[in-house]
């Protein structure tokens, strides 16, 4: 478990006893889970069945020698690296209606870290109701204008981060700073909900 001596003991433990559901571990969930291990979160549940490719290195938590691996095993080896006892359930599996509530039964709160519309919404329409936080992101291609990037609720259970408008596309690319803003941004909302700080 990672030691940070910012936080209070009761804070570290709270952390360290969570369960964290990350559905995606391309940009938004690489960097996601990241952020969540060295804040001392205890246990991820990652899923994800795409492999590493080149063109995932521009933005993605993952190594030229990587490429061709699965993606959650690459990612379970990398976040281990950062802290050795974090507790990492990597399953390479594709979500859909059947299986999301039971991939993320254990955990208080999942972040939808998908690529795609149709994904985002499949995720969030299975766990809808389910009483879990949901930390979503919708808008974050292309590079520059940082202070779009915000944060807003949606009813007592999602949370979206992004500017809600920017769609990759061959002139919106996907960017690791843009793609990194709002993954830290997620990270940032699932700590702050598991210690009952302000979003």
């Amino acid at each position: 478990m990672q030691t940070n001596p910012y936080l209070t003991p009761g804070e570290r433990t709270r952390l360290a006893a969570a369960t964290v559901g990350i559905a995606g571990a391309g940009g938004l969930g690489s960097n996601c889970a990241l952020h969540l291990v060295r804040s001392g979160v205890g246990r991820l549940v990652i899923a994800d069945f795409d492999v590493v490719n080149e063109s995932n290195l521009n933005r993605q938590f993952y190594f030229r020698d990587q490429i061709g691996r699965k993606k959650v095993e690459a990612l379970r080896e990398n976040l281990l690296r950062v802290d050795p006892e974090a507790d990492i359930v990597a399953l390479d599996t594709k979500i859909d209606v059947a299986n999301a509530k039971d991939v993320f039964a254990p955990c208080g709160i999942v972040v939808e870290a998908f690529d795609r519309a149709d994904a985002k919404s499949l995720l969030l329409g299975a766990l809808a109701g389910s009483g879990k936080q949901l930390v979503a992101a919708s808008g974050i291609a292309g590079w520059g204008r940082s202070n779009a990037i915000r944060l807003r609720r949606f009813g007592g259970e999602m949370v979206v981060i992004g500017d809600g408008e920017s769609a990759v596309s061959d002139e919106m690319p996907p960017f690791s700073p843009r793609v990194g803003i709002a993954a830290a941004m997620q990270a940032n909302t699932v700590v702050a909900m598991l210690l009952g700080r302000e979003l």
